[in-house]
């Protein structure tokens, strides 16, 4: 199969990360990282890897527009918007690993092929990545009247991204438990654990459904979606059988990275450059096979 080409944009953790995992892609070709830190270790290490690295960002990009097809943003929301209006223009697809949510929001087990043809997709956050999966899977069983979950994340593995999008990640994340996971009302929160040595990533779920859960359907349908979220994050698992009590139901996720780039316990970011590869992979498939068609 003909690979893809892509470029990462953002040489910090997560793009670095994603700079590992795409090296092992069988249908995806990384050409080049983008930044505009010449001494990041992002773009040193994309010089030793072979890989073009380009230190003037987006502009430097455009000045070279046929080094790839796909874009992954890994910058922030705010510069998201500046660059979805110039790499749309200049006809490329953007895989937008920050909370702009410009883009349809996905999530890979649920809605992926619903937007294949979608120039411009987001990733949501790392806490939505995690928890919706439960809640759709909940949901496919009994309509769910409302979803909460509370995304705990070591203090370590935040950085000045992270940090600056807090209020993004509770409005984009609330706003995918009710569009993608399907609850009528959704509600999110982060917290930063300062912990030593650094938690993993861990996700507290409370749902509600419409009247009393049917347990034996529920506990089944979140299983078989977190075999499927462990098929391209193998790190994912529920930490414990879920609780149900009449209408309610509590699930317990736990996220260990896979150490490419980032320590284990930054299992927040992981999913994050998981998910988006997992959704590029599947957008590339579907182009070369309308292509061929």
């Amino acid at each position: 199969m003909r690979k893809l080409k892509v470029a990462i944009l953002g040489s910090g953790n997560i793009g670095t990360d994603l700079m590992m995992k795409l090296s092992r892609s069988t249908v995806l070709e990384l050409t080049a990282v983008i930044g505009i830190d010449p001494e990041s270790d992002g773009l040193k290490k994309a010089q030793e890897l072979g890989y073009v690295a380009i230190n003037t960002g987006i502009e430097g990009f455009l000045a070279r527009p046929k080094l790839a097809d796909i874009i992954f943003d890994a910058t922030s929301a705010k510069a998201h918007i500046h660059h979805a209006k110039l790499l749309k223009e200049a006809g490329k697809k953007v895989l937008d690993l920050t909370p702009a949510a410009i883009g349809p929001i996905v999530v890979p087990p649920v809605n992926m092929h619903d937007h294949l043809d979608a120039d411009n997709i987001n990733l949501i956050t790392c806490g939505g990545q995690a928890t919706i999966p439960i809640v759709h899977a909940i949901h496919q069983v009994q309509p769910v009247d409302y979803a909460e979950i509370v995304a705990t994340i070591s203090s370590k593995s935040a950085g000045p991204g992270t940090r600056a999008n807090i209020d993004e990640f509770t409005e984009t994340t609330a706003r995918g438990i009710e569009e993608v996971g399907g609850a009528k009302e959704g509600k999110a929160i982060i917290i930063l654990n300062p912990a030593e040595p650094p938690i993993l990533m861990r996700d507290t779920i409370h749902v509600s459904v419409e009247g009393k859960a049917k347990k034996e359907e529920i506990v089944a349908s979140i299983k078989a979606m977190e075999k499927e979220v462990q098929a391209y994050v193998p790190g994912y698992r529920i930490r414990q059988e879920p609780i149900i009590d009449g209408s309610s139901v509590t699930v317990f996720v736990e996220v260990e990275g896979a150490g490419d780039y980032l320590p284990v316990y930054s299992g927040n970011l992981d999913i994050m450059t998981a998910a988006s590869v997992k959704v590029a992979e599947e957008w590339a498939k579907h182009q070369v096979s309308s292509v061929v068609g």
